[in-house]
């Protein structure tokens, strides 16, 4: 029986949040959001797309940056509120230049950048 983007569940917004980790490492990558049809366009290209707040429009990871995400295996949590993408990540993730968007830790309740 096909997947149905359909049946996880979004918020009032119509989006669900996903975060992104590097298959073979685990390395948590970045967290965004999709839609039911960010969900469908990523099933069939096997190319992460997101569906971004701020443009109100999709979001091919790489396409205008290069950083591609392909994807390797799509998790559903056990409410199906929340998803896990595991991805292939070429070069970083983040917008920033850094390969993951979790470089600050909050060490000796100090927010500090890590490598």
């Amino acid at each position: 029986m096909p997947f149905d983007p359909e049946t996880l569940r979004y918020d009032d917004r119509g989006l669900i949040p996903v975060v992104a980790q590097q298959h073979d490492t685990g390395e948590v990558l970045m967290m965004a959001w999709m839609n039911a049809e960010a969900v469908a366009r990523t099933l069939a290209e096997g190319r992460v797309t997101y569906w971004s707040r701020s443009r109100r429009a999709f979001w091919r990871k790489g396409d205008t940056s290069g950083h591609v995400q392909k994807l390797v295996e799509l998790r559903i949590d056990c409410d199906a509120d929340c998803l896990l993408a595991l991805v292939d990540q070429t070069g970083p993730a983040c917008h920033t230049g850094r390969r993951s968007c979790f470089f600050t830790a909050v060490r000796d309740g100090e927010a500090r950048e890590i490598d």
